[in-house]
């Protein structure tokens, strides 16, 4: 069995270092189950002996199909400490697609947790499995866990290799495209999260492990903290866990930031204790974070990336600023080691206020798009990675994100969907708003949106398309508003802009 690069030590290696140095620490909270450091590096341990004793192998390639389990973090673990590739999948994918990823990653083990064992049955429909295993008892594969009872709880030396792939993340589109980074990418690079001087950090998940959330939870172990687990969503159940949990930081997009805002409950909530209040995934409307900053205190954080660059700008607690609305619009500031550029269609670089795509260069950049070559050196081009958002920076280096590249292609001329959307969502009595593109008989795409408005607002259809109208122009004005209680969101808690768009051709 090789041994790692000399000297190399990966991230999973420095987080059991750390679980291992205060081994009756509580680290995890699931479901009033409280586990401690010891328990969590144990539990590492044997699960990385059965897989390796099970046949996986440096450079095999591990899927996970799991919500948000202890044993998630655990066997995500093991399997980094023998080198392989993981690949986390979105619980809500449609089967075609978790099965194409499945396909893609040219994966050797399927690990299931049971309460996903319809659909681990539907992707074994649609591709060979060589091997499934579950996180518990289920109909469908041998039980992991009780194969790792039977080890030692000693400690496995790591296999990984600086450059070997260590994560292939697949996005919750329709497109099955693998985004590469390395063990030593990994290390050096993870989420942002600040030195700590008020003690150790607990952190609330509340969205899949298999996004952001996931790597944040990394950074809160690696630093010696807690990781409180929740299945998804609910605003009261986060709001009542914020205060029984003394809960100190926490990830939300910015749908689900509105929501927990704009509940009753969250005006009486013990929320004194949070430090952080990081939201991120998709642009946020300057109204609602103002809002936000006056509910919840000087503790927001907006965090910039992408899957392919990790983290790259931020707004710290200190430049959300109600005196200075420019400062809300914006994502920030680029991280130390990160260079950011502002470049039009042709490539060429554009003076401070004028906008264009983000371009992206540091030592944190995907490795490339897994088996796609000819994608990866036309997103990567000359150490720089294309984002596909368009951006501006002002003078003192400062990032706004106005959206994805995408337009509506409308027969009136090309429409921005992020104009529509964040002048629907600063509408005094509108919560959140996605806009997307239908496709008319001859082609051309019409301008939809679906709005959530604030309870016993009175607004109408008529009153936000004469908004947009006036504001923006004809061509911005929507054909169709559509009220909703809440907008569909994908795992990563972004409005599913295509699930709205299906659903609105079938209305007709």
């Amino acid at each position: 069995m090789p041994i790692a690069a000399k000297g190399f030590r990966t991230e999973v290696q420095e987080i059991l270092d750390v679980l291992g140095a205060a081994p009756e620490r509580e680290t995890l909270v699931h479901q009033g189950r409280r586990i401690t450091a010891g328990e969590l590096r144990d539990l590492v341990y044997r699960l990385a002996w059965a897989l390796r004793v099970e046949g996986l192998r440096r450079g095999d390639t591990v899927t996970l199909l799991s919500g948000n389990l202890p044993q998630t973090l655990a066997v995500r673990y093991a399997a980094s400490l023998l080198g392989c590739r993981v690949s986390h999948l979105y619980n809500n994918l449609p089967s075609a697609a978790q099965a194409e990823a499945v396909r893609d990653g040219k994966t050797r083990v399927l690990i299931v947790d049971p309460r996903c064992t319809e659909q681990a049955k539907s992707i074994a429909e649609r591709v060979r499995l060589e091997t499934v295993l579950t996180l518990g008892p289920a109909p469908i594969g041998a039980d992991l866990l009780e194969m790792a009872a039977d080890y030692p709880a000693v400690s496995v030396p790591s296999q990984a290799q600086p450059q070997d792939v260590r994560t292939i993340s697949y996005s919750g589109g329709r497109r099955v495209q693998g985004v590469c980074h390395t063990y030593e990418q990994i290390r050096q690079f993870g989420p942002w999260m600040p030195t700590e001087s008020q003690g150790a950090p607990r952190l609330l998940v509340c969205t899949t492990l298999a996004h952001t959330a996931g790597p944040l939870a990394d950074s809160i172990l690696r630093v010696g903290g807690c990781v409180v687990l929740m299945e998804g969503f609910d605003a009261v159940a986060v709001l009542d866990v914020i205060e029984r949990e003394v809960i100190t930081d926490l990830f939300l997009p910015p749908s689900l930031l509105y929501q927990l805002m704009g509940h009753p409950q969250a005006k009486r909530a013990d929320t004194s204790h949070l430090r952080r209040l990081l939201y991120g995934g998709c642009p946020a409307s300057p109204a609602r974070i103002a809002d936000a900053l006056r509910q919840f205190g000087p503790v927001l954080v907006q965090l910039y990336g992408q899957r392919e660059a990790g983290i790259i700008s931020v707004l710290d607690t200190d430049s959300h600023d109600l005196h200075r609305s420019e400062r809300l619009r914006s994502a920030g500031q680029a991280l130390p080691g990160v260079e950011v550029t502002i470049r039009d269609a042709s490539g060429r670089d554009l003076p401070a206020g004028e906008r264009g795509e983000i371009c992206v260069r540091s030592t944190g950049l995907m490795q490339g798009y897994w088996q796609q070559p000819e994608l990866t050196a036309e997103v990567l081009r000359d150490g720089w990675l294309r984002t596909g958002d368009l951006g501006c920076l002002d003078s003192e280096g400062y990032l706004t994100v106005v959206g994805r590249s995408d337009v509506i292609a409308t027969g009136a001329g090309p429409v921005l969907r992020c104009d529509v959307e964040n002048l629907l969502t600063c509408h005094p009595r509108i919560q959140d708003s996605a806009v997307f593109g239908v496709r008319d008989a001859h082609g051309s795409e019409l301008v939809h949106a679906a709005v959530v408005p604030l309870a016993d607002s009175g607004i109408d259809e008529n009153e936000l398309r004469a908004m947009v109208r006036e504001r923006l122009g004809v061509s911005h004005e929507p054909t169709r508003i559509e009220f909703r209680d809440i907008l569909p969101l994908t795992d990563a808690g972004t409005a599913d802009r295509e699930l709205l768009r299906l659903q609105s051709e079938e209305l007709g």
